[in-house]
């Protein structure tokens, strides 16, 4: 026997493709609406994650300023107590100038001079006094400028003759006044040998000059 299918078979056909087409779409939108959340989930814990490691940087880096500050305050205070302390050794080294200086200027003094005054202002040293001869004059700078451990750069500021009053008020002595700056070499510019010599004793620094 033949049988004969008179129902509208394409429009079966058609109904049943959009509905699987509409079950399709929504699986799609499904799946698309699952993806996005877990996108999201995923994004938002890095987010926590890194904010998280934001912040502990932050700590460390507030931790490490303030032991900047420490090591900064450290410095501070090391660089003042090393001031401090070669202010002292700087006094150490430099009250045994005057000795040095009275020294070399009883020994390079020549014969012939006698010197009024002697001035110290920290390096420089003015010697004012009074010649027989302005050969005296010279050869005192000739030894204060070669011969003199402790001297150096000797200037003559000043010589004039003078008339000294004697006994015989008829014949003046004709002598000179002048003055001197110099130099005094501070202890570490001194060689080891000359440094450690010794002081001339009392008697030796008040002997006279003829």
């Amino acid at each position: 026997m033949i049988l004969i299918n008179l129902l509208p078979h394409r429009e079966e056909k058609r109904k049943l493709r959009k509905q699987a087409f509409f079950v399709g779409l929504g699986l799609s939108v499904v799946a698309g609406g699952v993806l996005v959340a877990l996108a999201y989930a995923v994004q938002q814990q890095m987010i926590s994650a890194q904010q998280a490691r934001n912040d502990f940087l932050s700590a460390e880096i507030h931790k490490l300023e303030e032991d900047i500050k420490d090591v900064s305050g450290l410095k501070a205070e090391i660089e003042s107590l090393k001031a401090r302390q070669k202010a002292v050794e700087d006094l150490q080294i430099d009250r045994n100038m005057p000795v040095h200086l009275l020294n070399e200027l009883v020994q390079h003094t020549p014969e012939g001079i006698y010197l009024k005054s002697i001035k110290q202002d920290g390096q420089t040293v003015m010697v004012s006094g009074i010649a027989q001869t302005n050969e005296r004059v010279s050869e005192f700078l000739r030894n204060t400028a070669y011969k003199s451990e402790w001297l150096e750069k000797p200037e003559l500021q000043e010589i004039k003759a003078s008339a000294q009053q004697t006994k015989d008020v008829r014949e003046p002595k004709r002598l000179f006044d002048f003055s001197i700056r110099l130099s005094l070499k501070r202890p570490q510019d001194v060689s080891p040998a000359a440094s450690g010599a010794s002081a001339p004793s009392p008697a030796a620094s008040a002997a006279p000059k003829s």
